[in-house]
């Protein structure tokens, strides 16, 4: 069966943080995303909330340029935010900061957003890792979806960098995606039909005014009201450069192994959606160390094993998209442990060496920019991922 190219894009959302205080800045310098733009142009954009700035790469066409793209991006909006005294970082929460002491930036769009959810906008002080994937015009994006929506817990576990929320511990590796579940229309997407369908809910809810348009829909997975692709939303924003490029490859990955196999995933039941739920439970409460529930065995099946059937599947794909270095560096994560393992496991240490609570929070929060900046440096190699206890009167949840 002949493919046509499968392209994609990565989105980043990133805080900016105060280097001093280490919390997050309390005003964003006017000059900061002119400066911004005049590099990027409309590839770099504002956030809900004024300390955070969203990246977009343009269209990428393999491995080697989403490195390029990505580590430009990275490297030079890092680079303007220190030229006014600010840094970035990569991470699905920010350790120290109170959503409640944030402004939302001024838009038309932002300010609906506070005017209709209140406290659910003023609380979404998240950042995600989006990955955009083309889907070709005869293929219908929501039949693929449906089919391919079982894997999306396993992109989570990869992604846990947010276990920390308003100084605790969460107990969760990736608390955003807890908060997100705050928004309507969020979470594990409806089986809909097809894409008539799935318009006509967006028909149904634009004509009632619950919602503009498709972009109004929040859900893990969705297909982007903007681009002929199918976006994925459910992962936390990742520190490491390469743990994003391993995702993303990743994703382009599976739903090419979807396209080149029409008959893959079609044997979803009325307990699928639900059983897709439950595991990214348990994703985002243990990260790679999860579980899952296997619908058709009945069974239990570790991180590592569901990992490994997902690496079977996309092997002829990785190797017709060569990036078979970027799986190799996904199934790597789960020995190495994610973002959130080394906040958690760097926070005890500190706790243990005789820092406060706090101070050893400021030291999680100068590893996160270090390493969101370390690009094209290899990832920090941090101690085989556990369960970690809250050290020295930490605060838990």
């Amino acid at each position: 069966m002949k493919i046509a190219p499968i392209t994609y894009g990565i989105e980043e959302e990133y805080f900016l943080v105060d280097p001093e205080t280490r919390g997050l800045v309390a005003s964003v310098p006017t000059p900061f995303m002119a400066a911004c733009r005049y590099r990027f142009g409309d590839n770099v954009q504002h956030e809900m909330q004024l300390p955070q700035v969203e990246v977009s790469t343009p269209i990428l066409h393999d491995s080697a340029m989403a490195r390029r793209e990505l580590s430009e991006l990275r490297a030079g909006v890092g680079a303007v935010a220190t030229s006014m005294d600010m840094s970035l970082m990569a991470a699905g929460t920010h350790p120290l900061a109170a959503w409640d002491e944030q402004s939302h930036t001024s838009e038309a769009r932002y300010d609906q957003l506070i005017d209709d959810y209140q406290m659910v906008g003023r609380r979404n002080l998240l950042s995600a890792l989006h990955v955009h994937v083309s889907v070709p015009s005869h293929i219908d994006r929501v039949m693929l979806m449906n089919r391919l929506m079982p894997w999306l817990p396993i992109f989570l576990a990869l992604s846990t960098s947010s276990p920390f929320w308003n100084r605790r511990d969460t107990g969760l590796l990736s608390y955003r995606q807890a908060a997100y579940d705050e928004w309507p229309r969020s979470g594990v997407p409806d089986a809909f039909d097809d894409e008539q369908q799935y318009a006509s809910f967006i028909d149904l809810l634009a004509t009632c005014g619950a919602l503009r348009d498709g972009s109004f829909l929040w859900w893990a997975i969705r297909p982007s009201s903007r681009f002929p692709t199918l976006e994925l939303r459910i992962a936390d924003s990742c520190t490491r450069l390469d743990d994003a490029l391993a995702i993303a490859a990743l994703f382009r990955c599976l739903v090419r192994a979807h396209i080149r196999r029409p008959t893959l995933g079609l044997d979803r039941t009325a307990l699928t959606r639900r059983v897709v739920d439950e595991n990214r439970w348990r994703a985002k409460r243990y990260g790679t160390q999860a579980s899952f529930i296997h619908e058709r065995s009945r069974s239990l099946v570790g991180f590592d094993q569901a990992l490994e059937s997902m690496m079977k599947l996309v092997a002829p794909d990785a190797d017709a998209l060569h990036c078979e270095s970027e799986l190799a560096h996904a199934s790597a994560i789960s020995s190495r442990g994610t973002s959130a393992h080394h906040q958690l496991d760097l926070h005890q240490r500190l706790c243990e060496a005789g820092l406060s609570s706090d101070a050893a929070l400021e030291g999680v929060v100068d590893w996160l920019v270090d390493t969101t900046a370390a690009v094209g440096a290899p990832a920090s190699r941090v101690p085989t991922p556990r369960i970690i206890q809250p050290g020295c009167g930490a605060a838990k949840a």
